[in-house]
């Protein structure tokens, strides 16, 4: 896989990560919830999934190549980036009128 195919994977795979948790009231997608997820759920859910998709992203960047370890202000630029990729998501969810 050339490392192009790669980013756009982890862009992709971040944008459907991100809104996940928003769009559907199984936990991670797979498991039924018995009633609707709150807010915290959510966020637990958003939290984990930033872990799934930087850890996909950590093994596709080893396949390529050497891994270039990364400082703090990494993991808060992907964490903020990540955040505001899920803001459609929670306007779809809590702020859409009807």
């Amino acid at each position: 896989m050339s490392l192009e195919t790669s980013v756009w994977l982890v862009v992709l795979m971040a944008l459907v990560g991100a809104n996940l948790p928003f769009v559907t009231d199984r936990v991670f997608a797979l498991i039924p919830a018995k009633r609707s997820k709150t807010l915290l759920i959510r966020l637990v859910e958003l939290v984990v999934l930033y872990f799934v998709v930087g850890g996909v992203a950590l093994l596709l960047e080893q396949s390529v190549g050497q891994i270039y370890p990364q400082r703090w202000e990494f993991y808060a630029t992907t964490a903020a980036l990540f955040l505001t990729l899920a803001f459609p998501g929670f306007v779809f969810r809590y702020l859409r009128k009807g």
